[in-house]
């Protein structure tokens, strides 16, 4: 076979792999779709480096033009850590694609040999890109381009590290807190020392002491365990896991997580079940001065550090306490997750790309980010609780050096310092080659139990049987 043919082949296999295991592949006419292209793309020239697995050779004299994927200039911290970027590398022209990560868009860009030059993706998925050879190891970016990993914190640049190789350099760090509405608490003859998920068939019994109504007259939630995403909170506060150490083997219908499962969609009972809860929550109005706390519709639940800085902004007299959520042996818990940035094999101009990633991840970008932020919720009067970074370094200067705190409003100031507390205490998925799968299997077996398809160890085991067979190709394809 010929060299040009054979690599016509590799990268035909390549794309179909990867348009089947993506998590938003739903149809076949999707695929036929997006494979069409592929072939399209296989009549053209085709440059003899294209799919090549090789690591660019970096370096900081970057020129030329990158366009990104993923990443929303939706609020200054966003903007002003773009521009700083820009100014670092002021020779490259930056071209920002508006919106989330969109598998299929990206797949198709890949299979037409156009692939954007830098993308922004969630840590847990990058994996399944890197493991199919989508994404480049990073080893001489970080090299040449001299950034430095230990500034950014382990458990994040675990999240990106495949079998000993960086694939991502981290963005932000996510991590979860307990937000209660203390006037349902107070309400319910409750104080904050109760409100606890140390022990569980205390927390089902203040579940049930918060909730107002039932089915169609729902009017109060007591606790949102959220599901079906914070199922590893779970399953780690059970003191299970989900996925073993080395990312290697499933543990999905263990008896941590049966457990755990069983116990969290318990919680909804009290409110009339999956269905009742659900249609109700879809009723808030999340991110306005109306939000649930607001209008007392929520006694408490587990969320991300960034929904206190919402909170804070249009809601800061609400009636709202952060806590930590704990174990069950009470150790403070948290689940962490973030994106990351990541360069696409066959990208244009991999060294600006590297050199980009590295600036708007820098303490310097995120200090200028934090600082503008500051500034604005000075000038209107708001409440700042910051931002939480993947750099450990530029954490340190934001909420140590006086651009944080401290805030006037007690409850604010206590999440803020549970947050950080919370940083040290986090745990992440173990990476893996098959992310992407693993996640849609377990995310797909919590469905089918809120949905009433399928019981809790039926879901579980069906969803070991998907992701073990997932990661089992993923590894044998990473180390062929």
């Amino acid at each position: 076979m010929c060299l040009r043919c054979a690599r016509y082949k590799v990268m035909t296999t390549k794309v179909e792999e990867l348009i089947m295991l993506s998590p938003l592949y739903k149809s076949r006419q999707t695929f036929l779709l997006t494979l069409l292209i592929v072939v399209l793309v296989l009549a053209l020239p085709m440059s003899t480096t294209f799919g090549a697995q090789d690591e660019p050779n970096m370096n900081t004299d970057v020129s030329g033009e990158i366009t990104l994927m993923g990443f929303g200039l939706g609020d200054e911290i966003a903007t002003v850590r773009a521009d700083y970027a820009q100014t670092q590398i002021p020779n490259v022209t930056v071209n920002f694609t508006e919106g989330g990560f969109d598998a299929q868009q990206f797949l198709t860009a890949y299979a037409s040999g156009n692939p954007p030059d830098i993308v922004y993706i969630d840590r847990q998925t990058l994996g399944t890109y890197a493991a199919n050879g989508t994404f480049m190891p990073l080893g001489d970016c970080i090299t040449n381009q001299g950034i430095d990993m230990s500034q950014y914190r382990e458990v994040a640049v675990n999240q990106v590290t495949i079998d000993g190789e960086i694939y991502g350099i981290p963005e932000f760090f996510n991590n979860l807190m307990l937000i209660i509405n203390t006037a349902a608490v107070e309400e319910a003859g409750l104080t904050l020392d109760d409100i606890s998920t140390t022990d569980w068939d205390r927390l089902a019994e203040i579940d049930q002491a918060l909730v107002r109504g039932s089915g169609l007259e729902l009017s109060r939630i007591g606790f949102d365990p959220k599901l079906p995403e914070f199922l590893p909170l779970w399953v780690a506060a059970n003191g299970g896991a989900m996925l073993s150490d080395d990312g290697r083997t499933a543990m999905l219908n263990s008896p941590e997580v049966v457990e755990a499962l069983t116990y969290a969609v318990s919680l909804l009972e009290p409110e009339g079940g999956w269905a009742d809860f659900k249609a109700f929550r879809d009723t808030w109005d999340f991110f306005g001065g109306e939000n649930q706390v607001v209008a007392d519709q929520v006694g408490f639940w587990p969320m991300e550090q960034w929904y206190m800085n919402v909170l804070a902004g249009v809601s800061p007299d609400a009636p709202v306490a952060f806590k930590a959520f704990t174990s069950k042996d009470g150790t403070p818990l948290s689940y962490a997750t973030g994106s990351a940035w990541a360069i696409p094999v066959g990208s244009g101009n991999p060294e600006a790309a590297c050199a980009f990633a590295k600036a708007i991840t820098s303490v310097d970008a995120w200090v200028a980010a934090a600082e503008e932020r500051a500034t604005l919720r000075s000038e209107s009067g708001a409440i700042n609780t910051g931002v939480y970074t993947a750099n450990r370094l530029a954490d340190e200067a934001i909420f140590e050096g006086g651009i944080v705190g401290p805030i006037e409003n007690e409850a604010f100031q206590n999440g803020v310092d549970v947050i950080l507390e919370l940083q040290d205490n986090a745990f992440a998925m173990p990476a893996n080659p098959a992310g992407a799968e693993f996640q849609q299997a377990w995310q797909d077996a919590v469905n089918r139990v809120l949905n009433g398809e399928q019981s809790v160890e039926d879901a579980l085991n069906q969803a070991q049987e998907e992701a073990q067979a997932a990661l089992d190709e993923a590894w044998a394809s990473q180390s062929s």
